[in-house]
């Protein structure tokens, strides 16, 4: 009966069901946000989100009982079961806040889908190297934030006049948000050197930083890609050696039963 209940939660049928589902609790809980649709509908909208909570507990239940205690050492598994249980709080009172986390619940098609998957795990790969360019890009950021702040602050006080509004006003530049006309154009009417300033930030930046932040995200993910694809080969292999084993066995027993049959 367990074997049957695991087989069942882990197929492809009931990842698709669990997909359709999150789907449409998704679209359910953008419609609530419509004044419009709430006075038109709103009580069936709840009563939908109500039923879908049930079966996302009916179905977390099943896997936990299809499981057993293995359940709860896959990350994965504690995820969903965190989503759900957070949809279970009551939403009023104190807790009336909680009601926008609801939405958490479309998160749970990372774990349903495993292309998803895969990419979260690939960010989370990354995270060690992230930390390193982070780090550099705190160092460049204060660096050049500090030097701003004494060469513009004076005469631009509202972005350069501490190094928190220095820092802000760099990220925006960084970003190539407005840098040109909306920052660096004013700042050189009255400093007409501070392009020597403001060209070798952007560079270190926008175009060296940030490309290394996605270098290693590519590089994370084609890991976990090959990773990925390890274990299939191994499954793959490990199920073609069971059938092998298998058709030896079976040519064994069919040469024992010719011998059988000849000695008779």
């Amino acid at each position: 009966m367990r074997e049957r209940l695991h087989k069942l939660v882990h197929s492809s049928q009931w990842e698709f069901w669990i997909v359709v589902i999150i789907v449409i609790n998704a679209i359910t809980l953008g419609l609530e946000t419509s004044t419009t649709v709430m006075n038109a509908v709103g009580p069936v909208l709840h009563v939908v989100d109500k039923v879908i909570l049930a079966i996302f507990v009916a179905e977390l239940l099943l896997r936990i009982v299809a499981d057993g205690r293995s359940f709860f050492k896959g990350a994965w598994n504690i995820f969903d079961f965190i989503i759900v249980a957070i949809a279970l709080v009551p939403a009023s009172g104190p807790f009336t806040v909680l009601r926008a986390l609801r939405i958490l619940r479309v998160l749970r098609l990372i774990s349903v889908v495993p292309s998803l998957r895969r990419v979260i795990g690939g960010l989370m790969a990354a995270l060690p190297g992230m930390g390193s360019i982070v780090v550099l890009m705190i160092l460049v950021f204060y660096v050049f934030s500090v030097m701003a702040t004494k060469l513009y602050g004076v005469t631009f006080p509202e972005w350069f006049g501490t190094i928190p509004e220095s820092l802000y006003t760099l990220f925006q530049i960084m970003t190539l948000e407005s840098w040109s006309m909306g920052i660096v154009r004013p700042v050189m009417e009255v400093h007409p050197w501070s392009w020597l300033f403001f060209m070798p930030f952007i560079l270190c930046t926008a175009f060296t930083v940030l490309n290394l932040f996605i270098g290693i995200m590519v590089s994370a993910m084609q890991e976990e890609h090959e990773h990925t694809a390890d274990e299939d080969r191994k499954a793959i292999q490990t199920e073609t050696e069971h059938i092998l084993t298998e058709v030896r066995a079976l040519r064994q027993e069919v040469a024992a039963l010719k011998d059988h049959l000849k000695a008779t």
